[in-house]
């Protein structure tokens, strides 16, 4: 069972949470608004819920050290190439930062075909599908990667912490084709550590070959969880080493100092980067599809000899999330489990908001 949160009562709890800490209306309506986007595709790891803990850990919250600066102004330095923009984020919340610079590498794409933005100094933002589906949905191929705020996934065959979890996240316009964007979204470690928390809150096992302890061994509890492993073996590694290379090209420092203020020099950063390319499907017709086909018809005509022969039975990337957001509008809300909805409480009460659990439907999820 599940209940069903009204998403105006989700978006009043997390925007009032967000204003008491000091971060202005556009930054706390940026930061719900990606929280609400990901809880109403099915998506636990990086919602409004994950995102306060992260900012009570490493952001605002963090009082000695903090990530992230409510209010700071993005600097968008000068550069040479029409199509890439770089911006210093300053610390500002990572899902304004974000929003903003999708749609510039949107506008850029319509100009030049192509637009990246490349962003230093900034505090994690959360759920990159959500950024790339909607670029997806408005017709545009979109990626994005950031370095996370933490090390916590050991090195193909290693044993300490030398890499994030560090996302990839791709959108496709594939509507047309399917009836939703493809998003291939996924974290490089075996599980994301929000799912950790999320099987610690819920009193669940991990699967096992997920993480190890402080000695080093494998466990599946996640209440011993000290790093995690790469998924994939070499090719997890290999796909995180990419944000950190990536990240390493933009301005990102060491990855075992990063959202570790207490043990960083001063010379030091400690912040995440983010990456931001959008591609116009146009810049990319070479205009010679077979058997007469548009591109639209092409890359649905693809699809379909990917999904026949046998293989009518296989998913696709961004099926889940479809089918999330499918449960959410059947329902009429916001879905949580119990232990979820007791948090939305504590942050209710936290902001002197009223919020009684048991006026909320309960559905069956699943």
């Amino acid at each position: 069972m599940a209940y069903v949160l009204p998403p105006d009562k989700h978006d009043e709890i997390i925007l009032a949470a967000y204003v008491k800490r000091g971060f202005n209306l556009e930054e706390a309506t940026a930061a719900t608004r990606t929280g609400r986007l990901a809880s109403w595709h099915g998506i636990k790891t990086h919602n409004a819920l994950k995102a306060l803990h992260l900012d009570d850990h490493f952001g605002s919250g963090n009082q000695e050290n903090p990530g992230c600066t409510p209010g700071a102004t993005i600097v968008k330095k000068p550069t040479r190439f029409e199509a890439s923009l770089r911006w210093n984020a300053n610390r500002k919340i990572g899902q304004a930062v974000a929003t903003e610079a999708m749609e510039a590498a949107m506008a850029l794409a319509d100009r030049f075909g192509v637009g990246i933005v490349s962003v230093d100094n900034a505090f994690h933002y959360l759920w990159g599908g959500g950024y790339v589906l909607e670029a997806a949905n408005r017709g545009y191929i979109a990626y994005t990667n950031c370095t996370s705020t933490l090390a916590e996934v050991v090195p193909f065959g290693g044993r300490f912490p030398t890499l994030g979890t560090n996302p990839h996240s791709w959108g496709f316009p594939t509507r047309e084709a399917v009836g939703f964007p493809l998003v291939i979204d996924w974290a490089t470690s075996t599980i994301a550590m929000g799912k950790v928390q999320q099987y610690a809150r819920e009193g669940m096992a991990l699967p096992p070959d997920t993480a190890i302890d402080k000695e080093g061994n494998p466990t599946t509890d996640p209440n011993h969880v000290y790093a995690l492993y790469p998924f994939g073996a070499h090719k997890g590694y290999s796909l995180s080493l990419i944000n950190e290379l990536t990240a390493a090209l933009i301005g990102g420092s060491l990855p075992t100092l990063r959202g570790r203020a207490e043990t960083a020099p001063s010379h030091e950063k400690i912040t995440c980067n983010f990456f931001f390319q959008v591609i116009h499907p146009e810049a990319m017709n070479c205009g010679a599809f077979a058997a007469g086909r548009d591109q639209t018809a092409n890359v649905k005509a693809v699809m379909e000899d990917i999904l026949s022969h046998g293989n009518e039975g296989c998913m696709w990337p961004g099926q889940i999330e479809a089918a999330g957001a499918q449960r959410s509008e059947k329902a009429g809300g916001l879905l949580f489990t119990t232990a979820e909805i007791e948090l939305f409480k504590e942050i209710a009460d936290s902001v002197n908001l009223v919020f009684d659990a048991n006026t909320l439907q309960e559905v069956e999820d699943g």
